[in-house]
């Protein structure tokens, strides 16, 4: 287990560093061109690159936390530092996508002649779409080999940053090829805060269902598929998943012959849980309780 989170700790700071490393370079290209060409589309989607850099940072610092096996203080493992990164990944970007949209906004509503952007900025955005788009495609990649939640939020919102360059540099052509409506390149911005705000709350949506224990269905519907299947269990129900980092744990209920004797019983909860852990349906822990089935007859009678 060790040797496996050492391989996700260099994993994940590996492709994280990369991605890094392109946030550094398009944040400054963006804002320098922003700058120069008088585009304040690219100068918020600069911005964004910028919040990458934070997430980029809690991702780094956080991998090796949660991936900590469990000890005395923490007997279930630390896999919630996962999902509170996640939630401070979306609230990251709910805060960047509120500063765009408010200063694009005010600049809408001012309704002053602006000089258009010059052409070369949307050129920077379109250099940004291909390399965050790679990025997003490696980080994701890893992720899921991985079964990082957060590492996978890290790689969509590469992926929002990629997408957010699409309406900068169609805004930024528009106002150039046509100076009449320069105001495009601020409703540019814009969309861009529209669209990072939305990114921001299907993030944090399934962050926020771990941290409150929310019941996965879905997944509970799996575990009692495959503890159904186990010889001696007459029924399954009161069947809750919650996730925990990575994966589940679940706790179930199974009803059995009442004539079995209690070393019988204990004995066919352990092979449930042994079946559920091992079906591959990323349950890590099964709590398993045995009762009797009192609704059919004991065997023998």
């Amino acid at each position: 287990m060790e040797c496996e989170n050492a391989e996700i700790v260099r994993s994940v700071r590996r492709v994280t560093f990369a991605g890094m490393a392109i946030n550094v370079a398009l944040a400054v290209a963006k804002a320098a061109g922003g700058l120069m060409f008088s585009s304040q589309a690219l100068l918020a989607d600069a911005i964004h690159s910028v919040s990458d850099l934070v997430t980029d940072f809690a991702v780094v610092l956080g991998v090796r936390y949660w991936v900590a096996p469990a000890d005395a203080e923490h007997p279930y493992g630390h896999g919630k530092i996962e999902a509170l990164v996640t939630v401070f990944i979306a609230l990251a970007l709910a805060v960047v996508a509120w500063e765009l949209g408010a200063h694009a906004a005010g600049s809408l509503c001012d309704g002053k002649q602006v000089a258009p952007p010059g052409i070369a900025a949307a050129a920077i955005a379109a250099v940004s779409i291909v390399l965050k788009e790679l990025i997003f495609r490696w980080t994701r990649n890893v992720a899921r080999r991985v079964k990082s939640p957060a590492l996978e939020s890290n790689a969509w919102h590469h992926r929002s940053d990629a997408l957010s360059s699409v309406p900068v540099a169609i805004a930024v052509a528009v106002a150039w090829f046509f100076p009449s409506v320069a105001w495009a390149d601020a409703a540019g911005a814009l969309v861009v805060g529209a669209f990072i705000l939305h990114v921001a709350w299907t993030l944090a949506w399934p962050a926020l269902q771990e941290l409150v224990d929310a019941n996965m269905a879905e997944k509970a519907t799996q575990v009692a598929d495959v503890a159904r299947k186990v010889g001696g269990v007459r029924g399954v129900h009161k069947v809750r998943v919650r996730r925990y980092g990575r994966l589940y744990q679940a706790d179930l209920h199974i009803q059995v012959d009442p004539s079995l004797s209690i070393v019988a019983g204990h004995d066919l909860g352990h092979q449930v849980q042994e079946a559920v852990v091992g079906a591959g349906i990323e349950v890590s822990d099964v709590v398993v309780h045995v009762e009797p089935d009192n609704k059919m007859p004991a065997q023998g009678d």
